[in-house]
This record gives C-alpha cells, structure tokens and sequence, in this order.
C-alpha cells in the first residue's frame, strides 16, 4: 500500500521567483533525498490561483512517510529557510485502493 501526500502552499505575494529558486534547492531536494519516496510532481500556479503551488508525492509505506514527515505525519514539512514564504498551507494524504 503506497500513500500519496498532497501539499499545498499559498506563498506571500510578489515573492514567486525567489519562492521558486528557492524551493528548487531546499524543498525539493529534501523530498527527493528521503529514503521511501516513490515519486514526486511539483506544480506550478494558474492565473486563478497565482501564489499557490503544490507538491504531490508517493511513498512506499507509512514507516517512510514517518521518516521524512515524523509522527504525526498529517502536519506540513516547512524546511529552514522556506518559512518565510508561506502565507498558509495545508497537507493531505491517500491510502492506495486495489480496487481488483
């Protein structure tokens, strides 16, 4: 059973080029790093919602999600240095379904 974690980040406003750059190097990264990750898409904003972005990702089990995000594992993994732009954020999460 795999579980797909969805963050959504509203960033502070005018801050999207620095947001990106920045995000590349520390989020990113620290995602892609962890032990237990599946896969990882990274989305960009619309013109209907220009200061949200989201990261979906896939994890092997539960145990790795507790790895990268600790327990309780529902609450949002802002790194060091992105705190700055968030103005709010949310995280869900879904359990595979073998529908066969």
């Amino acid at each position: 059973m795999t579980i797909t974690r969805i963050f959504r980040v509203q960033i502070q406003a005018g801050l999207r080029r620095e947001f990106e750059e920045a995000s590349a190097d520390i989020s990113v990264r620290a995602v892609e790093e962890a032990a237990g990750l599946v896969s990882v898409f990274i989305l960009r904003p619309t013109k209907w919602s220009p200061e949200e972005y989201a990261m979906i990702t896939h994890w092997r089990d539960e145990a790795s999600l507790e790895a990268f995000a600790g327990r309780p594992w529902n609450r949002a993994v802002i790194p060091r240095g992105m705190e700055r732009f968030v103005e709010e954020c949310h995280v869900l999460h879904y359990e595979s379904w073998d529908r066969t």
